[in-house]
């Protein structure tokens, strides 16, 4: 058998011979932007490991209103609910970024769990960084200001998607701040005149990442730090634009 290849940093972080083993039960698939993938208080019927693409943890309600709680690439799994026992879906998942991303079943998933004690404390410890994740979101959605907001949305991006340039829409980032579009293209705005930024139509590139991490201060870092000290390395750390 080939040795299995992936970007998936969970799946990366295994022993060879574990991820040999669990490789069999994998289907890869292609997400698309848009898609929904799981719905709030759905069966769970697979788990998945993305190696690209962006994904949105959507926090929903029975009247429609929707903001995103955090996002996934290729560092995370979708549910982590399934790894802590429950057959229901917490959150929407909704593709931002299509790409190329591993599917097991939820059952498959759950007997790995129980035979590999590496596999199941890999998937506590991502489970313990998610919840980093959405107590530092509640954190910057209370006490910190738009730009600051969308500052830390822009570098968790940033993270998870190769290179400087990021196919974000302003509907994307009106979802990911819980703010009306006229409000984020304020803050793009202000980001670009300090030169962090550039935007075009559906496009945010990377100018300055360093005073991205100023001006998101505290609301950004904590969690990455966490996945590097537990888990490896998050990020790939590519050459900015000029």
């Amino acid at each position: 058998m080939t040795m299995p290849d992936t970007r998936n940093r969970l799946l990366r972080a295994l022993p060879p011979s574990e991820l040999e083993q669990l490789w069999p039960r994998f289907d890869r698939v292609e997400v698309r932007k848009r898609e929904v993938l799981v719905r709030r208080g759905a069966p769970l019927v697979f788990a998945y490991f993305p190696e690209g693409g962006l994904s949105s943890n959507l926090a929903t309600t029975s009247d429609g209103r929707r903001i995103e709680v955090g996002c996934f690439g290729f560092e995370g799994m979708v549910s982590i609910a399934a790894a802590l026992g429950s057959d229901r879906a917490p959150h929407e998942i909704m593709v931002q970024v299509g790409g190329p991303w591993l599917r097991i079943s939820v059952e498959n998933l759950q007997r790995a769990i129980q035979i590999s004690p590496t596999l199941r404390v890999l998937l506590m410890r991502y489970a313990h960084i998610f919840t980093l994740t959405l107590s530092h979101t509640a954190l910057a959605n209370g006490s910190y200001s738009v730009e600051e907001r969308l500052a830390r949305w822009i570098l968790m991006c940033h993270d998870r998607l190769q290179g400087d340039d990021l196919p974000l829409t302003h509907e994307f980032l009106s979802l990911m701040l819980g703010v009306q579009r006229t409000t984020v293209t304020l803050a793009i705005q202000a980001l670009e005149g300090q030169r962090m930024i550039r935007a075009k139509r559906g496009l945010i590139t990377v100018l300055d990442r360093e005073q991205l991490c100023r001006l998101a201060g505290d609301s950004y870092g904590v969690a990455e730090a966490e996945y590097e000290r537990l888990i490896g390395p998050f990020r790939d750390k590519a050459p900015q634009h000029e």
